[in-house]
Order: structure tokens, then C-alpha cells, then sequence
């Protein structure tokens, strides 16, 4: 449990900055993907502030020569960019476009007993173990 316990730890942290920002509510997502009139740019300044936070730390990290926790640093393996990958990233950006909610906002919103997040986060799920058994 000790080696989980920073996961856990930036999880709860990444959970109170979704709700602190409105970036739970999938009403305040659909109002910044609709353009034009009505458009809500609050999640463009959310992003913002991510990469303010994101861009200094990773700078940080590369002058580093292990992690703090951890033996070595871990990279995610490559792959290329192949017609499963851009099917999959256009039904995750129609999915969040329909539904309001990627993945984090929708642990959130299921936390927090929002309906939508309750129908979502297990056809989520469903999603996922139909993909993994379809793919492998």
C-alpha cells in the first residue's frame, strides 16, 4: 500500500481540482466544445493552468536523476500512429463530445451519485472490456 499511497494521494488531488474548476459538471465540458454563441472558455483556462504547473515540472524532472519514489523513471511504450489509434481517439472525443465526461470527470461525477456519471462510468467499463477482448 505504501508505494500506491502517491497515486492515490495525486488521484484525490486531480478528484478536488476537477470539482474545484466545474470540470465535473458535463454541461460546463458541452459549453466549451459548443462554438459560437453560449461557448464556455473556463475549461481553456483550466488547461492553461495545467500546462503552467505541467511544463516547469517536467523541466524540473529532466535535471533529476532518479524519482523521488521510485527506483527509475518509467516511459510509456511507443507505437505508432496506426488506424486503431485514430479510431480510438475519434470515438473517445465523440464519446466525451456526446456524454460531457471523459474518464476523470466521470469517476467524480459517479462519486458524487450525478445520475449521468452512474449510467456512464459502467458502460465505461463495458466499453473497455469489450475493446480488450476484441483487440487481443
Amino acid at each position: 500500500m505504501r508505494e500506491r499511497l502517491p497515486a492515490v494521494l495525486a488521484g484525490l488531488l486531480f478528484g478536488a481540482g476537477l470539482l474545484i474548476s466545474g470540470m465535473a459538471d458535463p454541461q460546463r465540458v458541452l459549453g466549451f466544445l459548443r462554438i459560437g454563441a453560449g461557448w464556455d472558455p473556463s475549461l481553456a483556462f483550466v488547461m492553461g493552468g495545467a500546462l503552467a504547473v505541467t511544463v516547469p515540472g517536467f523541466a524540473l524532472l529532466r535535471r533529476r536523476r532518479r524519482p523521488l519514489l521510485a527506483e527509475t523513471f518509467a516511459s510509456p511504450p511507443t507505437a505508432p500512429v496506426d488506424r486503431r489509434l485514430i479510431v480510438g481517439a475519434a470515438l473517445f472525443g465523440l464519446g466525451w463530445g456526446w456524454a460531457g465526461y471523459c474518464p476523470g470527470p466521470a469517476l467524480v461525477g459517479f462519486g458524487l451519485g450525478h445520475w449521468t456519471a452512474i449510467v456512464f462510468v459502467p458502460a465505461m467499463f463495458a466499453g473497455g472490456w469489450i475493446a480488450a477482448r476484441r483487440l487481443s
